[in-house]
């Protein structure tokens, strides 16, 4: 994550600055380790086969979300998993319930969404507010939205080595 740490994906901040900011927005909120660390992590999958220039630079979605909570399974149990997996769904979720919703998004999600399928339609939408990691989802997506300010002083890198070394043993 480092090395793609300054590297920015159609947004003002780098992608560490985004990282760090969706995961102290975590904290603010009160969300338990595997959802800070999810919000730290949300986006990993942008780092693998060049994802992150996917949507700008070629027109696709890599489907960054599946590939990143695939790459973290391997460390980590579903609640940091499944929250990195659904974040986008929770954005199309969000586009369809909430009026308004869009209109607040960046241009770089305004141009993902358009690729990674739009808002949910009625009866996608119903379904994915059953499913068990939906209010993960929602809070990691606010975390996501709101981790883009320019010049916000939040802890570094180090200050989550505890948290994620707690839970690489919290899996089933």
């Amino acid at each position: 994550m480092i090395e793609f740490g300054d590297l920015r994906y159609g947004e003002a901040i780098t992608q560490m600055e985004h990282a760090l900011q969706c995961a102290q927005l975590a904290r603010e909120d009160g969300a338990g380790p595997a959802l800070v660390a999810a919000a730290l992590l949300h986006d990993v999958g942008q780092f693998i086969d060049d994802a992150g220039n996917a949507a700008q630079g070629q027109g696709i979605d890599a489907r960054h979300e599946e590939t990143g909570a695939d790459f973290l399974a391997r460390f980590f149990g579903p609640a940091v998993t499944e929250p990195v997996r659904l974040h986008v769904a929770a954005k199309r979720y969000l586009c369809t319930v909430e009026p308004g919703y869009a209109a607040t998004l960046s241009p770089a999600s305004v141009l993902s969404l358009s690729l990674q399928g739009g808002p949910m339609d009625p009866a996608e939408a119903k379904l994915f507010e059953s499913g068990p990691w939906f209010a993960d989802a929602i809070a990691l997506r606010r975390c996501d939205d709101g981790g883009k300010r320019n010049r916000w002083a939040v802890p570094d890198l180090d200050s989550y080595r505890p948290l994620l070394a707690a839970l690489l043993h919290d899996r089933p």
